[in-house]
Parts: C-alpha cells; sequence; structure tokens
C-alpha cells in the first residue's frame, strides 16, 4: 500500500467516496453541500468544538458520558435524560460493535429484532441502517452538541452517514481504533482508511464547518504508561491534521495516580502544540481529554462513586478540557440511563468543588512532566527517524519494530514485548522496556521504582501485575 502523511488527492478522495457511499443504501442519502447548509443555520453552541473552546478558556472541565442504544427512540430518550437529569455538559452516541465492523447486515437485524421486542439487542446505536434523515432527529432532539464514538478500524461510512446527519464531533484515529480493538487490521490499512475521514472533515472544513476530532486516549485502558497514551494522541492528530482538520481533542487514560495522571495530561497538550506546530499546522485548536477509569469497577455501589470521582479531581487538577464519565453500573454491563445520570452528577460536584484550582505546577507533577516529556520525545522521534520524516510510515515501521507498544492489545501487529507494573505510589511503570528507545537513565529510573515495591511485597511480577489490574476493582 502506498502510505505518506500527504493530504489526499481530489482525484483518490473522489474515487475512494465513490465506493464508500455504495457501501450501504443508505450513502446514497450523503450529500455535503445540503449537510453544509444544515450546519450553518445550526446555533452556534450546538458545536462541540465551540464548547471546547470556550470551556478551555474559562479553564473548566466539560462532563460527557458514553451512551447509546439500538432503536431511534430509545436513543433520543436516553440522550435527553441525560441532558436534563444528568446535567451533561456534552452528548454521545455510542455505535454498535456490527456498524464498527461494517457489518450492516447483522446491524439490521438486530435492529430489527430490538424493534420488536421493545428493547435493545444491539449495544449502540446502528447509525449507517439509520441514514442521514433519522439520524438528524437525534440531533435535533436535544440542545448540547452530540459526539459520534464507536471503535471502528474502517469508520469511513458511518463518518460520511453521521456528519451529514448534523453530528458535530468524531471520535477515534487509524491506531487507537484499531490496536485495542481489532486483531488483523493492518496497520497501513487502518491509517489509510482514517486518512479519508479526516479528508472528509477536511472537506466540511473547507466550508467554515468545524467538526472535532478525537483520539480515543485510553487505549486497552489497562495500565498503559502515559508515554504510549501520548505518544499515539500525538501521532493521531498530526495525521488529522495534514488532511485539513482544526479542532482536535487528545486524550488520556487515568491510572489512578495523581501526580502522574496530571502530569500526563500537561505534558500531552503542551507536547501536542510544540509538535503540530513544528510540522506546521500552526492553526490547529488543541483540547485535552480524559476518560475516567477503564479497568475493572467493583461491585459496591458507594466504592464505584469513589472511583469516579477520583477520576473528576484528576480531570479537574489537570485542567482536562473534559473528561468521560463512568457510572456505578459499570461492573454490571451497559448502564441505566439513571446510573449513567448519576455518574455525570457525581463528577460535576466533584469538579464544582475544585474549580479554579490546579496541581499542574507543583514540584512533583513538574518532575513526573520531565519523565513523561522525556519518554514521548524518545518514542516519538523514533517514529520520525524510522519514516525518514515521515510520520504514516514511520508509525508502521514503529509498530512492527516494537518501539510504539501497547500493553495488553490484542493485534498481531502490536509487538506485546513491554511489560507493566505499578510502583509503590500506584503510578504505572515500566519492568521491561521491551525495544522502546528510551535510554539507561529512563530505563533505570523504572527499574529502581519498581524494584522498591517488589522488595516490599515479595512476589512474583506477574502476580503483582494480576494485583494491579483488579485492584481498584476489588470490594470490600
Amino acid at each position: 500500500m502506498d502510505l505518506k502523511n500527504e493530504k489526499l488527492s481530489q482525484k483518490e478522495f473522489e474515487e475512494t467516496r465513490t465506493k464508500v457511499l455504495a457501501t450501504w443504501p443508505t450513502g446514497k442519502q450523503v450529500d455535503i453541500d445540503e449537510a453544509v447548509e444544515y450546519y450553518r443555520k445550526m446555533p452556534k453552541d450546538k458545536f462541540l468544538s465551540v464548547r471546547l473552546m470556550k470551556a478551555k478558556e474559562n479553564k473548566i472541565t466539560l462532563t460527557q458520558p458514553r451512551a447509546g442504544v439500538a432503536t431511534l427512540e430509545g436513543l433520543i430518550r436516553l440522550l435527553k435524560f441525560l441532558e436534563e437529569e444528568g446535567h451533561a455538559d456534552l452528548l454521545p452516541t455510542t455505535i454498535d460493535t456490527y456498524t464498527r465492523q461494517n457489518m450492516f447486515d447483522a446491524a439490521e437485524r438486530g435492529l430489527k429484532e430490538s424493534i420488536e421486542s421493545k428493547r435493545s439487542l444491539l449495544n449502540g446505536f446502528p447509525a449507517v441502517n439509520y441514514g442521514v434523515e433519522k439520524c438528524r432527529k437525534v440531533v435535533e432532539a436535544v440542545k448540547l452538541p452530540v459526539q459520534i464514538r464507536h471503535g471502528s478500524p474502517d469508520a469511513r461510512l458511518l463518518a460520511e452517514i453521521t456528519l451529514a446527519s448534523g453530528f458535530t464531533g468524531f471520535e477515534g484515529g487509524s491506531i487507537s481504533y484499531n490496536l485495542p480493538y481489532a486483531k488483523r487490521v493492518p496497520l497501513d490499512k487502518s491509517i489509510k482508511d482514517w486518512q479519508y475521514v479526516d479528508s472528509l472533515i477536511g472537506v466540511y472544513q473547507e466550508h467554515k464547518v468545524v467538526i472535532n476530532r478525537e483520539s480515543f486516549g485510553a487505549l486497552t485502558g489497562t495500565l498503559v504508561p502515559p508515554c504510549i497514551c501520548n505518544v499515539v494522541s500525538i501521532i493521531e492528530a498530526i495525521l488529522a491534521a495534514e488532511q485539513g482538520v482544526k479542532d482536535f481533542t487528545v486524550g488520556y487514560g487515568q491510572c489512578g495516580n495523581l501526580i502522574q495522571d496530571i502530569a500526563a495530561l500537561k505534558s500531552l497538550e503542551e507536547l501536542g502544540q510544540e509538535y503540530l506546530k513544528r510540522f506546521g499546522y500552526k492553526k490547529i485548536e488543541l483540547t485535552t481529554c480524559l476518560h475516567q477509569w477503564m479497568g475493572a469497577f467493583p461491585l459496591d455501589e458507594a466504592q464505584t462513586f469513589g472511583v469516579i470521582c477520583s477520576g473528576a479531581a484528576a480531570a479537574a487538577l489537570g485542567r482536562a478540557t473534559k473528561t468521560i464519565t463512568k457510572s456505578p453500573d459499570e461492573a454490571y454491563g451497559v448502564p441505566t440511563m439513571e446510573a449513567n445520570a448519576k455518574g455525570i452528577r457525581a463528577t460535576k460536584q466533584v469538579l464544582r468543588i475544585f474549580k479554579g484550582q490546579s496541581l499542574t505546577n507543583t514540584e512533583e507533577v513538574k518532575q513526573e512532566c520531565d519523565i513523561i516529556r522525556e519518554e514521548t520525545v524518545s518514542i516519538l522521534e523514533k517514529v520520525f527517524e524510522l519514516g525518514g520524516g515521515d510520520i504514516a510510515v514511520g508509525t508502521v515501521k514503529a509498530f512492527e519494530a516494537g518501539v510504539i507498544d501497547v500493553p495488553f492489545a490484542p493485534s498481531v501487529y502490536n509487538a506485546g514485548r513491554v511489560r507493566v507494573l505499578k510502583d509503590s505510589t500506584g503510578a504505572v511503570r515500566f519492568l521491561d522496556i521491551g525495544n522502546l528507545p528510551f535510554d539507561e537513565t529512563i530505563t533505570r529510573f523504572h527499574k529502581v521504582r519498581i524494584a522498591k515495591r517488589t522488595r516490599r511485597e515479595r512476589k512474583k511480577a506477574l502476580q503483582i501485575l494480576l494485583d494491579d489490574i483488579y485492584s481498584i476493582g476489588q470490594s470490600l
């Protein structure tokens, strides 16, 4: 595959677009010119980008849940409830698994069965099957901006349908929605497919319609060191910017050590801005997102609120632009809308308490920032070196060489050589750096931090790892 970090030519984009829109009948409903006019009539505060930039300017953190069900009526009811009873600041539409894998026939069957049984038999909303006209009913039913959240390595038709429908945010990326979600999707293919998505958003941008793009920074959500999250988010931001995206949110998944989480957010935003400017993308609005704890949750409701509030505190004190909230139902499966609303309200209470406060300039945070920055820069510079200056090429080669390595990712295109543990303070460290391009100073730092814990606990590394994975999810 001829892969480069270059804006798709008009010819290539149009040729690919013809094929993409022909994938499913609802593709015929897409008309960009008509969609642009629809966006122009939309109130400005229904644009995700507007809300995010206001929050950044005012140094506040917005809340956004995850939510999605199969039926149109059910989704509208759910989102209105989260808006009115949960007091969410931003709304999602989570897409079902069949649609994420472009299995539209299976999604259609699941949708019909859901309608017949009057309950959602899909784990999300099959937007492609509904098409533009019906998807617009979702956007029009609420006052808040609505973002598409999914998990697809190839989201081209999904992007066409939902962007033409009036959704003002689109999450994911060629790495973050491939390696943690798929086993055998080649990275060069997912990069190419996401170049199309970002190029499509670039077309809307040319018409002064600003669509927010967001990297799924949590990745596998299991003990992912900050430098790995940050590297992936920054790469996806650069790839998107090349295709014409002007508004991007870089993401990070909470690890559990407050100092490390705050430092990760701070260094992510700083390095993201630096690398975008370095490569000539100077007019990109960059915001940040913290995902509340993505690992196992305790069964006890009181404990779950403790976990939720710890994530809210990290987001507030780390000045994240928004935080993705969790619910007290996490240990049981898909949350009820009432539980989802409770998670939002608990988060908002913590954000209210910490309003105006920050720990980003403390000495401990600065020291952790230095470590994360050095690790992140080491990896990114090696990526550019491997690609001969081309980040798309370098990314593929970096994963092949294990220069980027996501812990616990199921993809065969991920090396899976790095091993991680928490140190005695709960910060995620490297037990084995695999092929990450760290110097001896960084490597020794991690060894010393982990050795301090292993000497104290006198357990094998595997047992400590299992303890770390389940520690937050354990009930009292």
